[in-house]
């Protein structure tokens, strides 16, 4: 399993996006929150399995919700860096961070 690290900006991604669903409906920030935190379970235990994308970055969508997470691997510090917790609605290619 690996070590699970946010970027600051996908950090900041995720708690704006958790605040406007639980400002859309009590509790579905919390169901938005547990969806991907699941999914970066998933992630952490298998992170190869996930198609290599642009700039070194991986992708895993969301379940339910219309979100992507966009990560980079470094097996040689077992972590994973997690770069954008990405809207799909948006531009595509502002996902892939430096």
């Amino acid at each position: 399993m690996y070590n699970i690290r946010f970027h600051p900006a996908a950090e900041t991604e995720y708690l704006e996006a958790y605040q406007w669903y639980e400002e859309r409906l009590e509790g579905l920030g919390q169901r938005f929150s547990h969806a991907v935190e699941k999914q970066i379970s998933l992630i952490s235990k298998k992170p190869e399995q996930y198609q290599l994308k642009k700039r070194d970055c991986r992708e895993s969508k969301v379940e339910v919700f219309p979100y992507i997470i966009v990560f980079k691997m470094y097996p040689e510090r077992n972590e994973i860096l997690i770069t954008a917790i990405f809207h799909t609605s948006r531009k595509p290619v502002k996902k892939f961070r430096k």
